[in-house]
This record gives C-alpha cells, structure tokens and sequence, in this order.
C-alpha cells in the first residue's frame, strides 16, 4: 500500500502543477510567525464555509491591523464578529477565534515556543478547546506549525472511497492509514493534502 499511495501522490502532483492560489501561503516552504498565524486563523474560519469567503474575512482582518492572535484576544467581540462576519456563523466563530487565542496568550510566548511543544501534547491541548476538532486542530499542526500528521476531511474521505483504499472512513483510522502508508515528513502530508483537496474540487472524486 505504501507504494499504491506514493503513486497517487505522484499522480497528483503532476496533473496540478501549478497550486490553486488558496494554498500558496500554506504551502510556502518559510512562513515567518504572522503567517503561520494567519494560517490558524484561517483554518478556524474555514469551518463550514467555501475558501473566498474565509479571504474576504481575512482581508478585513489585515484592513484593521489584526493581523495574530495577541490582537485577536484583545479585540472587542462585536468588533471581531463584524470583521469575520464574511465567513458565516460569525457569532460562534468570534468565539472559537477567541478561545483560540486566549490559549495561545496564556500559555505560550511566542510561535517558536508553540512550535517546540511534541506534537501529540500539543494536539491534545487543542482539542480540549471549544471549537477546535480533529480536522482543525491537524490543519493548525500541519499547515502552521510543520507537524507530520495527516488531515482528514470530506475529500480525503471521497478520495478513499472511490479508490477503495480502505474499509473505514473513521477520522482517526483514516489518519492512521496514511501516516501508516507514507513516509513521515510534514511537506509530503502537506502536498498530498491540499492535492487531494485540489481534485476534490476539480470533481475527480
């Protein structure tokens, strides 16, 4: 199976050489500490919502000057809500943002403190805050902080399925599954990630 992935990864990466625009921060190979922020920013706002609408919402955020999260916490929250309200479900969102952040300032100095933290210490510590679930809490390791664990989310689930790859669809067994079958490195989840997601919406599955 190793080998069967490694093969669709590198299918994958030839049809789409060049990545859709949404991915080129989160894919950039030096992110300094705002970005990769803004990244956790992001991976929040794009709960239950299409991707230009989470930029409209970023955008209005850059507008103002809340550029991380020590702002974020700081922030008024009628004030938040507006500026995130182009990304839907405002109101709970201002609150995953916050609550988000306000572990951050808590707890950590800096980025490069968050980053220093083992990675299942740290993705527990996430998913006990309210808002954050397995797919974003991994989205945040992964994209923002270099973590090697694997995403899991609607396409990597149509992915599976159409080629038949696995009998679970289950989170947890499906991360299982790929970090199983690759070899660990956070870049190879990163690109195989967002090329699955990048199918996905092209309707390859």
């Amino acid at each position: 199976m190793f080998f069967r992935l490694e093969r669709f990864y590198l299918y994958l990466k030839k049809k789409y050489p060049d990545y859709d625009p949404q991915w080129r921060l989160w894919l950039k190979k030096k992110k300094d500490d705002r970005e990769r922020e803004e990244i956790m920013i992001g991976a929040i706002l794009t709960q239950r919502v299409n991707w230009k609408n989470v930029e409209r919402a970023l955008e209005n955020l850059k507008k103002e000057g809340i550029d991380c999260l020590k702002k974020i916490f700081n922030l008024k929250t009628r004030k938040l809500e507006k500026l995130i309200s182009p990304a839907g479900f405002y109101k709970t969102k201002a609150r995953y943002l916050f609550n988000f952040s306000k572990f951050f300032v808590k707890n950590y100095l800096s980025i490069k403190d968050l980053k220093k933290e083992p990675l299942y210490s740290l993705r527990d510590k996430f998913l006990k805050i309210k808002g954050i679930g397995p797919e974003t809490a991994d989205s945040i390791l992964l994209y923002a902080l270099d973590k090697p664990i694997f995403v899991v989310d609607e396409y990597t689930r149509r992915f599976v399925l159409k080629y038949r790859l696995f009998p679970s669809l289950k989170y947890s067994h499906l991360q299982e599954f790929f970090q199983k079958n690759l070899k660990k490195d956070f870049r190879l989840y990163q690109e195989f990630h967002a090329l699955i997601v990048i199918a996905g919406k092209q309707k390859e599955f």
